[in-house]
């Protein structure tokens, strides 16, 4: 082995290079090379350290002029900088350091190596010509992406720049060309992290699936402008394809623009502008069918969306969403679209944080109004009140010894075209005391609510009868305390050591029985019994109605905790309010009289039973009419990601009835599976199955197959839209490593109705 070192500068150049290595040369350049040499001990010839912009060569065997061209053979070895060129013979031209190479070459630089035949190189400029190669390579900021291809020749364009030609390439582990896009030049410049392609297409297993003239695409990726993978779709809305494109248009701010295909719909766009600055963001997005081919209308949607900071604690708010027509979301909707759109919201609002002198609040000043989508003939919706607009001060202050003040106040103006509109003024200032401990803690309250509405005249409607204007007043005491104690001990639980908590609560209201008929209802409804709520003053929401009650409710709550895991392995909690008077009110306002002396009787168990064990259970009690109100239940086994079974059972009773004047009853089984029946292969399935009704409300079944570098789903649904209508769906969706998916993403359906689902091509399969 030889070595030979050069650099550009020749006050660098190493003088000890023996071109043909004898051992007389080898004595000539010992003699030459070191001052002192003593007779009888052998010759070393070190190594020198390399330089910044150093040329080190090595091989079996060199020759050539100093200062002109080297001959490297055998084993040759060349290194600049960070860069290396491994090769079976190199030609080195020293005063333009340029290299050639062959039979066989590797270039190795940061992030990416580069193998073939031929090799024509510049080592200062990083430019040049290979032929007959592949190419690896991998970002070298933000996400690691891989990228790996081969071309009949690869252009070097400078710096971290390479163009590809009559190449092809895909972003799998090396032997894998399951897939790959083939194209006649693509060039990747990994300063920008932007790749472009010229006519390319993507072939899968060999089979030619897409086609473009001209692509680009990120290599970390990162935002790019360009064509998104198209969605397609299928079902009962028949075959659609949407096609977007995507304008990086700034760091803060970008666009999308889809055009969209329905074959029984027609031709439609849709559109999305976001932006981001430091004090306010915000959204636009629309979708637009001018000539919907099955309603013979015009179909659209819009959506905005803006925060901003105005000044240091003073912001602004807007959410808006309007639709053409009432069945927009039932027709262009997914099932969650459907239950969640019955009011579209339409609100903008100051918001003012207020903290000076020890005092603590915000004040809000709103405009609110809706569109109320009539979806069901069968169950018409009552439009709610708009707000217009709304004001709302809310302060608290901290006094010494525990004591503090608080006021919640509003006035708004509630405007209605189909029932009575008017104001309503709310003052409801209360004083608080608390004393708390590591062991327990006590915290008494008492205030004042006092409302007035001032109505005005109203001609009446099909909704609501001819009512006067006029001036009303109510004005309610409201007394509580709240207590809690904590207790906990060593105990033994499944075998293992557990810390065992006992949690009592007591919470007692006071609130004088005063009837309310007369008042109007702008926003007031009867909450569900439910934990949280068996702890409040008042059981309906909104400001209009307020129960009367002389009433302490009872908590207890246990935990078992795993001293060594830290699972919560088992929680039990009891809660029931207990009526001292049974003087009430309804949501109408008038007096009523209860027919127990105690709530609903609540009860919950739940828990980690180990890592892969999660179980939750509820059950409501009606002692009034002495049946079971609720029941429900959840088991769910989860082992690993990639793995989870879940059932869950539902069963509700309420005092509505149905056409047959039975008492409606709702018993609802919900099944979820997500699990790996072979290797690679995971099974999809969902079952939500109203008992009482004896009808599927939601099927969906599907396979998916990860294969490292590519992952396939395939999923089919059908759900109910309505009393009588069912809708069905199907994704097929390929998604490619690193890149994007190609199909109809079908995500965030699984994700809602299988608990625990995960990205199998973020997880491994051990089946």
């Amino acid at each position: 082995m030889v070595r030979f070192y050069t650099s550009t500068s020749p006050h660098d150049m190493a003088f000890c290079m023996p071109l043909r290595p004898t051992r007389l040369a080898l004595a000539l350049a010992a003699a030459f090379c070191s001052p002192f040499v003593l007779a009888g001990e052998p010759v070393v010839l070190t190594t020198p350290e390399a330089q910044p912009d150093q040329t080190h060569v090595t091989a079996d065997d060199l020759s050539g002029t100093m200062d002109q061209t080297l001959k490297a053979r055998g084993d040759v070895v060349v290194t600049r900088n960070d860069q290396t060129v491994n090769a079976d013979w190199l030609d080195y031209y020293q005063d333009k350091n340029r290299v050639k190479a062959g039979d066989r070459f590797t270039l190795t630089q940061p992030g990416a190596v580069v193998k073939g035949q031929d090799l024509d190189y510049y080592l200062d400029s990083r430019t040049g010509e290979a032929s007959n190669a592949t190419f690896d390579a991998q970002t070298q900021t933000g996400p690691k992406r891989r990228l790996r291809g081969d071309g009949q020749s690869i252009g070097f364009e400078g710096p971290d720049e390479y163009q590809l030609r009559q190449a092809k390439f895909n972003t799998c582990s090396p032997g894998d060309d399951t897939w790959y896009i083939k194209a006649s030049t693509i060039d990747l410049d990994y300063n920008t992290n932007v790749g472009v392609a010229r006519h390319a297409h993507l072939e899968f297993e060999g089979v030619p699936v897409f086609y473009t003239p001209w692509i680009d695409f990120p290599l970390d990726g990162g935002r790019k402008s360009g064509v998104l993978t198209p969605t397609i779709s299928g079902g009962s809305d028949g075959f659609g394809i949407d096609i977007p494109y995507y304008f990086n248009l700034a760091p803060n701010y970008d666009a999308t623009l889809t055009a969209r295909y329905n074959e029984k719909r027609g031709i439609g766009m849709a559109g999305e502008f976001r932006y981001l600055e430091p004090t306010y963001r915000g959204s636009i997005y629309t979708e637009q069918l001018p000539d919907d081919h099955t309603t013979g209308t015009s179909r659209w949607l819009w959506n905005g969306q803006h925060s901003q900071t105005l000044m240091p604690g003073l912001s602004f708010n807007y959410i808006a969403t309007q639709v053409s027509d009432d069945n927009y979301f039932k027709d262009f909707g997914n099932r969650q679209a459907i239950a969640d759109s019955t009011n579209l919201d339409r609100e903008a609002w100051f918001g003012y944080n207020i903290n000076a002198y020890g005092v603590t609040g915000n004040a809000t000043l709103r405009w609110q109004r809706y569109q109320t989508l009539q979806q069901d003939p069968l169950s018409p919706v009552t439009p709610p009140y708009a707000r217009l607009p709304q004001l709302a001060l809310n302060l608290n202050k901290g006094l010494s010894n525990g004591f503090g003040t608080n006021l919640a106040s509003e006035w708004t103006y509630f405007s209605s075209a189909e029932q009575q509109s008017g104001s309503r003024f709310v003052a409801y200032p209360s004083v608080t005391w608390r004393f708390d401990k590591s062991w327990g803690y006590v915290q008494p309250k008492v205030g004042y609510h006092y409302t007035e509405y001032s109505l005005d005249s109203f001609a009446g409607s099909s909704i609501a009868s001819a009512a006067p204007g006029s001036t009303q007043t109510r004005g309610l005491p409201i007394a509580s305390v709240d207590s809690g104690l904590y207790f906990e001990r060593d105990a033994s639980f499944l075998g293992r050591d557990h810390t065992q908590t006992l949690e009592p609560r007591l919470y007692y209201v006071y609130i004088p029985t005063k009837a309310q008929n007369t008042l109007p209802n702008f926003d007031t409804s009867e909450n569900d019994i439910n934990f949280a709520q068996l702890f409040t003053e008042n059981r309906f929401s909104g400001s209009d109605r307020i129960n009367g009650a002389n009433q302490v409710t009872a908590g207890l709550t246990s935990r078992f905790i795993d001293n060594e895991a830290g699972l919560e392995r088992l929680r039990l909690t009891f809660a029931q309010r207990y009526y001292f008077t049974r003087d009430d009110i309804d949501l109408t306002g008038n007096e009523t009289q209860r027919t127990s002396s105690g709530s609903d009787l609540l009860l919950a168990a739940g828990g980690d039973l180990n890592r892969n064990w999660r179980f939750d259970s509820n059950y409501q009690y009606s002692q009034a009419d002495s049946h079971t109100q609720q029941v429900g239940a959840a088991l769910r086994y989860n082992p690993a990601p990639g793995k989870t079974a879940s059932i869950r059972y539902r069963y509700g009773y309420n005092q509505d009835v149905d056409v047959n004047n039975n008492p409606e009853t709702l018993r609802q089984v919900d099944l979820g599976v997500q699990w790996p029946i072979a290797k690679r292969w995971y099974a999809l399935a969902r079952l939500n199955y109203s008992l009482n009704q004896s009808k599927p409300l939601e099927q969906l079944a599907g396979f998916e197959y990860n294969d490292g570098c590519w992952t396939l789903r395939l999923v089919g649904q059908r759900y109910v839209t309505d009393l009588v209508n069912t809708k069905n769906k199907f994704f097929v969706q390929v998604e490619l490593k690193d890149l994007a998916g190609v199909g109809n993403n079908p995500l965030n359906t699984l994700r809602l109705s299988i608990p625990g689902y995960s990205k199998i091509n973020e997880t491994s399969n051990d089946f």
